[in-house]
């Protein structure tokens, strides 16, 4: 929000000098982000105006000016600005005055004498234009201070608002706080019925149902269509950011940024009633006052009139911005003002499906006052009619029964405030701030009964009274106390893996840590084929960002993407963070809202480039799935767990290079972790990634969970070591084989390990030869040959029975 200091002083009196005034606005909760001063040291500039202009004989550019300051004789000016004119007004900087650091002074410029400079706004101070000359309306008064005509010197102040404070997107919300923090009082404002002098009215039909609970609007004739805005107007709008276009539009502006109401002007000549409000039909158009053309579907709301049958022309979107086919312009001598009130859910959001950010859709978004449209209304039509004439007809307002409802009071405790503060605030201190803030307050036993302004939408329970009551007395007037009571110390659990054990890990494994958005593109997940399940979002900040992430790998495969195409040949990354899918329908209940998405924790990590960093002990090669395989297990062995891996069906992944991951040694059974394997290469190519990716994405929670060590005595006795040799079919995997040695072996089987894998001359085509070595050991004995060959018989006819495995000759 951008406004003018002296437009706030003009409501609010207070002796605070500009420093002061704006410390206090910050210490309240309105941050100053920057104060820009205007008009500062114009002594000596005065207004002036051309009444003769030569070429400068030894200069194309330059011109020769006699300029009338009002005190007789003209004064030789020589000009080189581009608009200086006969009768053109423009600010004159005399002789002995200061202008941007630059002492004003007598000089011949090419031979010809000058005596003084004519100014651009630039030179001045008071905007960044420098194309011309400053431009002031053709009835300046010659010869008077530039300073006290633009009502200078003054600053543009802008400050930051939170989104619960769009009661200060306004002058005047913004005065009862500072009248409140200053002990001062907001000034009153005639807000006197204009009575119509016609009958003039535009019938209005609300078909929006609660979207649009109001809407005001009125009919004034006879408006003088050359009318110029105001001088005082003019600024007060450019020293807010507000560039003066024509005064009807700018009375519009000029209302919005004083009371906070957005408003509208229609020519009535090109406008036919009735007037509908109602949602807009899919795929209706309708040309913007910006030009563009916007298209829209029932979600928009819009202004309709009745040209083509009732409602048929869409000649506003509602909240946002009017359309090109009825707006105000030169030639406007009749005009329909109208003012509404949109709910913030029927406006947030749209704006940016249209590409655009408004200050009307930025303020409805936020919330407007339901009961500011007949003011509004009531205030421009006073200024229309002061500065242009006209004749107003009577206001007409439509409104939706029930839609609005009255606030309602709050019950303020002395003793909740002190509580909450751990401070004291005196009965008479609590009373005037709350009325200063425009509150209504009525003293009860144990406190007040207060009631908030309509336009207050962040004030609903004690708790928010009690903050305006910090905010407001001051938060560097509350004690600091440290809070009393035994301290709890929550020591972790043994038996969960912390999350940073498992980030060092990995970088230890030479991964560097990630952070992608939360949000992605939809598209991107229907690559991935991943777009079932997903939770949208009902207000996106961009249709790349409009659908929470249902996996870490697409965002983490981006970053890899982006790093790869720009020659970063070896890249690892992981990340720690949540997905989100929709929730069950099932755990509804009757008359419930549907329950919040559910969140998983995640890890995953993604690998590209050299299996290791370039050097000279080994060999360069490229990484594969046995190297992320191998970072895997070793992140699970610092929780203890056992891993399986079997063939997935997952869409993104090789079809011959990924597996679902399980974890073996839960109670329970087995649970499934996750994924791991190469990327398709179907979803590289339409990724455009041109390099093979690796990657792995477990669920957090089941793979953290880490066995209590148990100690357990060492076998006395030696253990004994079989190696075999199996040919078995190619598709037959080792995890299957696996499995069968060690149901066969029994408990003496202490470990088995696979240490050669074969397939060339020797292995018929279509298998394979697996070597294996088992370990065996008993703790009660020594086992013998016997024993062992015992072992070796029964795991030869398992693999034998089970996969057709035979011992290879």
């Amino acid at each position: 929000m951008k406004f003018s200091e002296n437009w706030l002083r003009s409501h609010v009196s207070t002796l605070a000098n500009r420093d002061a005034l704006a410390a206090t606005l910050t210490a309240i909760g309105l941050e100053v982000e920057e104060v820009t001063a205007l008009g500062d040291g114009l002594a000596g500039v005065v207004v002036g105006r051309i009444v003769e202009a030569v070429r400068h004989p030894e200069a194309d550019r330059l011109q020769v000016c006699k300029v009338d300051i009002g005190n007789g004789e003209p004064l030789q000016i020589v000009c080189g600005a581009p608009n200086a004119r006969v009768g053109l007004a423009a600010p004159l900087a005399t002789v002995g005055s200061n202008v941007g650091g630059m002492s004003i002074k007598p000089a011949k410029l090419r031979g010809v004498e000058s005596f003084g400079m004519l100014c651009s706004a630039k030179e001045l101070g008071l905007d960044a234009d420098a194309s011309g000359l400053l431009e002031l309306p053709a009835d300046a008064p010659v010869g008077v201070p530039l300073a006290g005509y633009l009502g200078l010197p003054d600053a543009s102040i802008e400050i930051k608002l939170t989104p619960n404070r769009a009661d200060c997107f306004s002058v005047r919300g913004i005065a009862y706080d500072v009248a409140a923090a200053l002990g001062s009082e907001v000034a009153p404002m005639d807000n006197a019925p204009v009575p119509a002098a016609t009958d003039a009215t535009v019938e209005v039909a609300l078909e929006a149902g609660e979207r649009v609970p109001r809407f005001v609007g009125r009919v004034i004739e006879g408006v003088d269509p050359a009318a110029p805005t105001p001088v005082w107007m003019a600024e007060r709008l450019r020293r807010s950011g507000v560039r003066p276009i024509s005064l009807l539009v700018d009375v519009t502006q000029y209302v919005m940024l004083e009371l906070g109401q957005p408003m509208h002007a229609f020519d009535l000549d090109k406008l036919e009633a009735p007037v509908v409000v109602r949602p807009a039909r899919q795929g209706e158009t309708l040309q913007l006052l910006d030009g563009r053309e916007a298209t829209l579907d029932g979600e928009f709301l819009v202004v309709s009139d009745s040209r083509g049958g009732r409602g048929a022309r869409a000649v506003a979107v509602g909240g946002i911005m009017g359309g090109e086919a009825t707006k105000v312009g030169a030639s406007t001598t009749r005009v329909f003002l109208e003012a509404a009130h949109w709910v913030p859910s029927a406006i947030i959001g749209r704006s940016r499906r249209l590409g655009l950010h408004t200050d009307a859709g930025h303020r409805f978004e936020r919330g407007v006052d339901p009961e500011l449209p007949r003011t509004a209304i009531e205030y421009a039509t006073r200024l229309i009619l002061d500065i242009a004439g006209g004749r107003p007809g009577p206001v007409t307002e439509a409104t939706v029964p029930g839609a609005l409802a009255a606030p309602q009071p709050i019950a303020l405790r002395r003793a909740r405030i002190a509580r909450v503060l751990g401070a004291t605030i005196a009965d008479a201190e609590v009373e005037r701030i709350l009325r200063a803030l425009g509150m209504q307050v009525v003293a009860t036993g144990e406190g007040w009964q207060v009631t908030a302004p309509s336009r207050r939408f962040d004030i609903a329970i004690e708790e928010d009274l009690v903050e305006e009551l910090a905010r407001i007395h001051g938060y560097d007037r509350i004690p600091a106390t440290i809070p009393a009571g035994p301290a709890r110390v929550a020591a972790p659990s043994e038996g969960v893996l912390p999350e940073g054990d498992l980030r060092r890990h990995l970088v230890a494994r030479d991964y560097l840590e990630a952070v992608c958005f939360a949000f992605v593109d939809q598209k991107l997940l229907q690559a991935w084929g991943c777009e079932s399940g997903t939770v949208p979002l009902a207000n996106p900040l961009s249709a790349e960002l409009a659908v929470m992430r249902p996996r870490l790998l697409p965002g983490l495969v981006d970053a890899l993407a982006r790093n790869a195409a720009r020659q970063a040949g070896r890249v690892r990354l992981f990340e720690l963070g949540r997905v989100f899918a929709e929730a069950d329908p099932g755990d509804r209940q009757p008359g419930a809202p549907l329950p919040a998405p559910r969140e998983t924790r995640r890890i995953a990590a993604v690998a590209c480039g050299e299996a290791v960093a370039e050097q000279w002990g080994l060999q360069a090669r490229p990484v594969d799935f046995h190297d992320l395989k191998g970072d895997l297990e070793s992140l699970a062995a610092l929780a203890g767990a056992k891993l399986a891996f079997r063939p997935s069906g997952a869409p993104f992944g090789h079809p011959g290079r990924s597996a679902d991951v399980y974890r073996t040694d839960l109670e329970g059974g087995e649970v499934l972790l996750g994924w791991i394997g190469q990327l398709h290469p179907r979803l590289a190519k339409a990724l455009e990634l041109d390099v093979d990716a690796y990657g792995f994405e477990l669920d957090l929670e089941p793979l953290q969970q880490r066995p209590l060590p148990r100690a357990q005595a060492l076998s006395r006795y030696p253990a004994v070591r079989r190696d075999l040799a199996f040919v078995v079919a190619e598709q037959v995997a080792w995890a299957e084989l696996a499995a069968s040695v060690r149901e066969a072996a029994g408990e003496v089987l202490r470990d088995l390990q696979l240490f050669d894998r074969y397939q060339g001359p020797g292995v018929e085509s279509g298998f394979k030869s697996l070597a294996m070595g088992l370990i065996l050991q008993d703790n009660t004995r020594t086992l013998t040959d016997q024993d062992a060959d015992a072992v070796v018989a029964r795991v030869v006819a398992a693999l034998g029975n089970n996969h057709g495995a035979r011992i290879r000759g």
